[in-house]
């Protein structure tokens, strides 16, 4: 008898997320939120005795705990299909995304994984078509498109409440990395993601990535060209940790973007204003259950997220929305939407029913793809002093 995933809990797996890590626990609480996924096994770090102790912290059977993610993939694939586990979350260093991914969708494993998706853009094409061919979910953790009013922006540019869109500024800004703390010894975040052959980019894949995301999503628009200023502050660092871009969308739209881990003070300064020909929005990460929406000649409408006003204007908005006003909803809940949306499809999938745009309402492969064809124009464009650089389809 097939198994009827209407009647369980997913299993997942994750690869990563030891010891030490950040966003792998992050995972772990978005993916179980919802009683729709469990955790089930694990490779979390590449030293087993480290994968062994993060295991015996989150009380998992040993039996499904391993020395490597090749192990675990190929016994996970062997047992039968009632105990086999559904889901692979993927939160390793960048470098460690691709091979990963293919194997476990080669075994027919649905995934989960951290952005940026790839180290190249070759990679996030020859993924893209291993995807395709699987007929598997594949989920990318953009995490703020996550957030409701995320969702709403979009429902309302796309429904033509501003009208036209002419003009998006898009900022990611931090200031974590504003000294070389990867030479300190101790701090294994700035290290590795400081690090060209495990990081690929710097700012630019960790934040620039998001921001780039953040605008195509709300808008529909993809960015066609940019005219990129790619920085490195910190003396002696190998990778950029600064970048400032003019960029042009589809249908004539341009803006600016710009992100930075060396603004000194800043925590995670997300924002986007998109400007159309008869309003604007503004979304804030900072205020996160907030979206603004301006009109040239009335006063500035404040959106808030669980009204039922949000509800009606967004069918996404509400259904990733948990609680009651004034109950703020963050980065776990938007993290919890993605890994949501993603079991509600793989169940669907599975049954056989078509695609409904709610539930498959999540970061996929194509914004993989997108968010390397940008890492890699905007350097091609800096290293040639900033020249109008296309970014490929």
């Amino acid at each position: 008898m097939a198994d009827d995933l209407s009647k369980r809990k997913l299993r997942m797996a994750q690869i990563g997320g030891g010891p030490g890590a950040f966003i792998g626990a992050v995972h772990r609480m978005g993916a179980q939120m919802d009683g729709q996924i469990e955790l089930a096994a694990g490779a979390f770090s590449s030293d087993p005795a480290k994968s062994k102790r993060m295991a015996a912290e989150l009380y998992l059977d040993p039996a499904r705990v391993y020395g490597s993610w090749e192990e675990m993939l190929k016994a996970e694939a062997a047992k039968p299909e009632d105990e086999r586990i559904d889901i692979v979350s993927i939160v390793t260093p960048n470098h460690m995304h691709f091979a990963p991914a293919k194997m476990a969708l080669g075994f027919g494993f649905n995934v989960v994984m951290d952005k940026p998706m790839t180290i190249t853009s070759a990679e996030a094409r020859e993924l893209k078509a291993v995807v395709n061919k699987s007929g598997k979910v594949f989920a990318l953790t953009h995490t703020y498109t996550g957030y409701p009013m995320v969702k709403l922006a979009r429902d309302l540019v796309k429904q033509g409440k501003i009208g036209k869109v002419r003009k998006i500024v898009a900022e990611y800004s931090q200031g974590w990395l504003y000294q070389a703390f990867e030479r300190s010894g101790d701090n294994k975040q700035a290290e590795w993601r400081t690090d060209p052959a495990r990081a690929g980019a710097g700012a630019l894949g960790d934040i620039g990535t998001h921001a780039a995301n953040l605008s195509e999503t709300v808008t529909g628009l993809k960015i066609v060209e940019l005219s990129a200023d790619v920085s490195t502050f910190v003396s002696g660092r190998p990778i950029d940790d600064d970048a400032n871009l003019l960029v042009h969308w589809e249908g004539g739209v341009k803006g600016v973007l710009h992100v930075s881990q060396i603004a000194v003070g800043e925590e995670n300064e997300i924002s986007l204003r998109v400007y159309g020909d008869a309003g604007a929005i503004e979304w804030k990460h900072a205020e996160c259950e907030t979206l603004l929406l301006r009109h040239p000649d009335k006063p500035v409408e404040l959106w808030r997220r669980a009204w039922g006003y949000a509800g009606a204007a967004s069918a996404c908005a509400a259904a990733n929305t948990r609680t009651p006003t004034n109950h703020p909803e963050g980065l776990i809940e938007a993290f919890a939407n993605i890994y949501m949306n993603a079991a509600r499809a793989i169940r669907e999938l599975a049954a056989g029913k078509a695609r409904d745009a709610v539930r498959f309402d999540f970061p996929t492969v194509d914004d993989g793809l997108r968010g390397m064809l940008f890492i890699e124009a905007a350097l091609k464009s800096s290293k040639e002093g900033g020249k109008w650089t296309k970014v490929g389809g």
